[in-house]
């Protein structure tokens, strides 16, 4: 059917098929043009995950704006006039983009400590820096401090601050796109790179700076491993067709399978952006198979013509293609089961695209080779088959069987007992090379103004019967402001004034504190935190009920925004932690502090009187990389059962079924040993590496065992069918290999570490994959003599 179809169809309108195809190929191409990597922090997460539903409930009951940061180290002292002048200015500038809806610096925060004043006449008219008659000595030290700034707003050393753009939330036309908006701060900067040091950080500028890097890979990628496919193709086939045809094929592939990505609104994050590189592989492979079996036969069937030669090809390479194809769909098909969309849209990209690669190699390899004259290659000298790379494999087959064997049994257990020591871990400072900006911001926020990634803790108070609080004369303030407290206030229990009660101000403040006390814990922010500055501000005595009914009633609004909203809902009866983790600590293990908080609160929080629950990006991203963790050993095991079925329906051998599928594990086992050892953890990136050694390893087991049972039957002898399979299909696999090898080494000079690890780990795979194939595949077959041939 496929030989009537090719011959009747595909061979005899040639020109017809590729006018035919010309135009939809260039409407792909216009297509893939609108494919657009989404980068936000959502598009990482698992859509049926309760803690995204928690956040959204956290942005809805908290003042909770969007920020970025700007970290400023002048060259001068921070209270110099020259550095209050250039953020005063910076501000003033920043200030006038259409996204920003106002901005927290140390210009406009309120110094609480700053006069000597009751409470009541400090809420009346609040001092900032920008005051006249400020005390600059006093501001020092309150900005060193105060619970409220000190390595959070300022550093230790006083040289380093923070300028906190808030972003407005509404989706109106007026706002500027993302990256320009970011491109016009940059460029604000500038004017002032010679004041000091400024960087600019925040999820959207981690999200842009992502994009960019994503997409120079693509670029430097693509441009590079094109000029090395181009050298290498030359170099091993020196025929311009040759050369030409995998590049036009494999572009094509591409260019098909964005489009219809595009037509399925399947969305490209940093995750799935790799199918480019992935599909590249296996569309090589397919085309390079077809190449080498067209020379072979046309170097050993003189008498076939071109029609022939063609068709012959088609037919013995598609039954070892379409299996490969399908056990490479299976092992990329796992990645759906993860529940995680980018990882989800990577199974669906590489399954789509896959299928595209083998349908479009073999189509245009027969429209186009069907309208070129016969290409015979030219014989190889002899003299130099004792130097070349297949020499040596066929010859360590033959005599060194032994040493093979042990160096896969000592793999095996470098592999196990790297095991335990995988990471599984997600820290997006070590996302980028230290060289590059958004590292130096990163690191500046994480380990001078109080951590980086954020870390709720939403403390929701049981409903209780609220009463006027009761202060006795003893206790009362001095203060006379507060003599005539009760009249100012209505005797409603449910009025707002009345909700700070001692269970809530002393569960919030137990909350804090263990949360400060904590290593891996950097800026602790809280109501806790106002009730530590009214200690101070009253002299040591505690700041009670009484005074935050007060500061609640006529604190500025401006400053409750800052101190109060972001950490109560009064209506929902809730106080918010707020933290951020130490990013940049090596020995963080994220797993395990979230854990550790989540048991030692439960001591802490009375459960008669609260509940409390974690939230924010801290724990999204560690639900995200826990659940692929254990999808991944799942599906692992339902992929490696599929592959086994498969190969048994392939074969028809259970003895092959069984080597084809150690030979397949092996790779897999030597990539997670490198991981563990290397201390490379498992991330969104580098967890896939499992489904992509599959995928790659497949494709060149079955291909070689197909190979190696054809030329068995010839003189059923196991050596000699080794020696022709490896003389043959072993150089389809060595080229491919060598080429993708080469053009994954180009990924080490990326700026982004995930991508980085991603080229390392892929070479590793393709190297071992093509080493199990051309050494331990052949020799497992030899000593165990599966086929079922009679001498």
């Amino acid at each position: 059917m496929l030989e009537s179809f090719f011959k009747n169809f595909i061979l005899k309108y040639p020109k017809t098929i590729l006018l035919l195809l010309t135009p939809l190929f260039l409407y792909f191409g216009y297509l893939s043009t609108h494919l657009k990597i989404d980068t936000s922090s959502k598009a990482l997460l698992m859509d049926n995950d309760p803690d995204l539903a928690f956040l959204h409930k956290i942005d809805k009951d908290f003042y909770n704006p969007d920020i970025l940061v700007i970290t400023f180290t002048p060259n001068k002292p921070l209270f110099s006039k020259d550095a209050l002048g250039v953020i005063k200015n910076l501000s003033s500038r920043l200030k006038k983009l259409p996204n920003v809806a106002s901005i927290t610096s140390i210009l406009n925060v309120p110094l609480l400590e700053n006069k000597n004043l009751p409470i009541s006449d400090l809420l009346d008219k609040v001092p900032t820096l920008s005051s006249k008659d400020v005390n600059l000595t006093k501001a020092k030290r309150e900005f060193l401090t105060s619970p409220l700034y000190k390595n959070n707003l300022v550093s230790s050393d006083f040289k380093t601050t923070a300028i906190v753009l808030n972003l407005k939330t509404d989706k109106n036309s007026s706002l500027l796109p993302r990256h320009i908006f970011l491109q016009k701060i940059r460029d604000d900067l500038t004017l002032f790179k010679d004041s000091g040091k400024l960087f600019l950080g925040g999820v959207d500028m981690i999200s842009d700076d992502m994009i960019g890097f994503v997409k120079k890979d693509i670029f430097v990628y693509g441009i590079s491993l094109t000029l090395i496919l181009i050298v290498i193709l030359w170099i091993i086939f020196k025929e311009p067709i040759w050369v030409a045809m995998p590049l036009l094929i494999s572009i094509l592939s591409i260019i098909t399978t964005s489009a219809l990505i595009v037509m399925f609104g399947w969305r490209v994050t940093i995750v799935s952006s790799n199918y480019v590189s992935l599909q590249l592989i296996i569309t090589l492979s397919i085309i390079l198979h077809l190449i080498v079996r067209y020379r072979e036969l046309a170097l050993f069937e003189p008498k076939f013509d071109q029609e022939k030669l063609i068709l012959t090809t088609i037919t013995s390479k598609a039954k070892p293609s379409f299996y490969a194809i399908a056990t490479t769909v299976v092992g990329f098909a796992s990645l759906i089961f993860s529940g995680i969309k980018p990882v989800v849209y990577l199974g669906l990209m590489m399954s789509l695209g896959i299928s595209v690669s083998l349908i479009v190699s073999f189509v245009l390899f027969s429209a186009i080779m069907i309208l070129v004259s016969k290409k015979v290659p030219k014989t190889k000298k002899k003299g130099n088959k004792n130097f070349s790379f297949m020499h040596h494999i066929i010859t360590t087959v033959e005599r060194r069987q032994t040493i093979v064997i042990g160096s896969v049994i000592l793999l095996i257990i470098f592999s196990i007992t790297a095991l335990p020591k995988l990471l599984v871990e997600n820290s997006f400072i070590n996302y980028f090379k230290s060289t590059t900006e958004i590292y130096k911001s990163l690191k500046t926020i994480d380990q001078k103004l109080g951590g980086t990634t954020p870390l709720d803790v939403v403390v929701t108070f049981k409903k209780e019967q609220s009463s006027k609080p009761n202060v006795s004369k003893q206790d009362s303030p001095s203060d006379d402001s507060f003599d005539d407290f009760d009249s100012e206030y209505t005797q409603d229990a449910n009025d707002p004034e009345y909700w700070f009660t001692p269970s809530k101000l002393n569960t919030i403040e137990k909350v804090h504190d263990y949360l400060d006390k904590n290593r891996y814990i950097g800026s602790v922010q809280s109501l806790a935190t106002l009730l530590k500055i009214g200690k101070i501000l009253k002299k040591g005595k505690d700041f009670d009920s009484f005074d935050m009914a007060l500061v609640y009633k006529k604190l500025p609004e401006k400053f409750k925004k800052i101190l109060l909203l972001p950490y109560i809902n009064i209506k929902e009866n809730e106080l918010r932690v707020t933290t951020r983790i130490i990013d940049s600590d090596k020995t963080l293990r994220r797993n395990k502090l979230i854990h550790k908080i989540n048991r030692d609160l439960k001591k802490i929080i009375n459960p008669k009187i609260a509940t409390f629950k974690l939230g924010n990006l801290m724990i999204l991203y560690n639900n995200v990389l826990q659940s692929l963790y254990r999808s991944q050993i799942l599906t692992l095991g339902i992929t490696l059962i599929a592959l086994f079925i498969m190969f048994i329906m392939l074969f028809k051998s259970l003895k092959i079924a069984l080597i084809a599928l150690l030979s397949n594990v092996i790779p897999i086992g030597a990539v997670f040993a490198i991981m563990g050892w290397g201390e490379i953890p498992l991330d969104m990136m580098t967890i896939t590496i499992a489904s992509i050694s599959m995928g790659i390893g497949v494709d060149d087991t079955i291909h070689y065992i197909h190979r190696f049972e054809e030329e068995f039957k010839k003189d059923k002898n196991y050596i000699k069918a080794m020696r022709r399979s490896h003389e043959s299909i072993g150089y389809a696999m060595y080229y491919t290999s060598l080429a993708i090898i080469l053009g994954f080494s180009i990924l080490v000079t990326s700026n982004f570490i995930p991508t980085i690890y991603f080229g390392l780990l892929t070479v590793v795979v393709m190297f071992i994959a093509l080493l199990c194939a051309l050494l331990l595949l052949p020799i497992l077959i030899i000593r165990f003599r599966p086929l079922n041939i009679k001498k």
